[in-house]
């Protein structure tokens, strides 16, 4: 496996391996890889030759009072499972080597990016949009694979590829979850033992829902009862992020809370 820290080396490696007939996926990540990227890692294997994993922890989608300085870390890690499977290059780069300092350039979608996260997160979606364009233009993927935990984030990336017309196909891969239900993060190891047991409200109340029992009160109701925040809980039209109507062809049902200082966010889709 090849570890490349410049954007100058990695487009290099990628426009190489174009000339040279191969195909490139991109897993981008914030690094402290467990589980669920590992199943996004595997997805990558089986659509291109050559899969590329990025590690970048992106200042620019962290608020003032978020946890960009605590969020977890662990490189050496990282690259040993990148290495177990069958990753072509990990991708690196530094903050410096991504935002110049009078860095002025923002890609800012301004429709799926203002509900759930996008009301208490101000901010977040450009930060997000804006690197992972920048990560595009440095791997040159012809697909990337992104987790459906993160379903919002998701959405958005698919609209600005298809507004901007980047020549890459988005595969959203199933959401994967913790032997006890508990959705797959890298910040579950913020949670104590009892928060990470009273948060399992949330996976629980959502793997039990159908369409005729969906109530948003009752979901927040459930959750603070077992002693957590709620952030916000929301019924919606799975591709516009609009409320359900007639015409919607799946409904998502997302939750953010918090248990103790950790934000948690879960949901599930159903069939109206």
């Amino acid at each position: 496996m090849k570890i490349i820290h410049t954007i100058s080396e990695m487009q290099i490696f990628a426009q190489n391996s174009h000339r040279s007939g191969l195909t490139i996926a991109a897993v981008p990540t914030m690094g402290f890889l467990h589980s669920g990227h590992i199943s996004l890692i595997e997805r990558a294997n089986s659509e291109a030759d050559l899969t590329i994993v990025s590690v970048f922890v992106n200042s620019t989608q962290f608020g003032p009072n978020e946890d960009l300085d605590r969020y977890p870390r662990d490189f050496k890690r990282d690259c040993e499972i990148c290495e177990q499977h069958n990753v072509a290059v990990l991708f690196a780069p530094e903050n410096t080597a991504m935002y110049s300092s009078d860095h002025s350039t923002w890609v800012t979608e301004e429709d799926l990016s203002r509900p759930l996260c996008g009301n208490s997160r101000p901010g977040h979606f450009r930060g997000v949009t804006t690197v992972v364009a920048k990560l595009f233009n440095a791997i040159l993927p012809d697909v990337a694979v992104f987790g459906q935990k993160d379903a919002q984030q998701a959405l958005v990336i698919r609209r600005m590829v298809r507004d901007l017309n980047f020549p890459v196909r988005i595969i959203i891969a199933p959401l994967i979850r913790e032997d006890d239900g508990l959705a797959m993060s890298s910040r579950n190891r913020f949670l104590s033992a009892d928060e990470r047991s009273r948060a399992l409200v949330i996976s629980q109340t959502l793997l039990s829902l159908t369409p005729e029992n969906l109530d948003t009160e009752v979901i927040k109701s459930k959750i603070s009862s077992a002693g957590g925040t709620v952030d916000y809980v929301e019924i919606l039209d799975a591709e516009t992020l609009r409320p359900v109507h007639l015409e919607t062809v799946e409904i998502l049902v997302a939750v953010a809370a918090f248990f103790g200082k950790t934000r948690l966010i879960d949901n599930v889709i159903l069939k109206p």
